[in-house]
């Protein structure tokens, strides 16, 4: 059974940062493209960052040069370090892993940028 469980959301004020985390298990996670995307109210999901299983990466235009994207394969882990956080960033943040036809995803964690 695959799983992805996001933790490391929350309440922050402007300015601020967050490093979300996203635990993998039942796959093969080396191999996987890894991505993280979010939901604001209202709105479609859209890619954050993705990173491949070799390690390039790829931002949103609006998260350029504050996001982080990076994976841990020893610990299944994919995490986004999230610095200079705005209002706009507030939404719920989701982890996805694809391969070819694999696609699965995280239940989501609430990121609420907000003085």
């Amino acid at each position: 059974q695959v799983q992805l469980v996001e933790s490391g959301g929350g309440l922050v004020q402007p300015g601020g940062s967050l490093r979300l985390s996203c635990a993998a298990s039942g796959i093969i996670f080396r191999i996987y493209t890894m991505g993280w995307y979010r939901q604001a109210p209202g709105k479609q999901r859209e890619l954050v960052a993705r990173i491949t299983s070799g390690g390039s990466t790829n931002y949103a235009d609006s998260v350029k040069g504050r996001f982080t994207i990076a994976r841990d394969n020893a610990k299944n882990t994919v995490y986004l370090q999230m610095n200079s956080l705005k209002s706009e960033d507030t939404a719920v943040y989701y982890c996805n892993a694809v391969l070819v036809t694999k696609d699965y995803w995280g239940q989501g964690t609430q990121v609420t940028v907000s003085s």
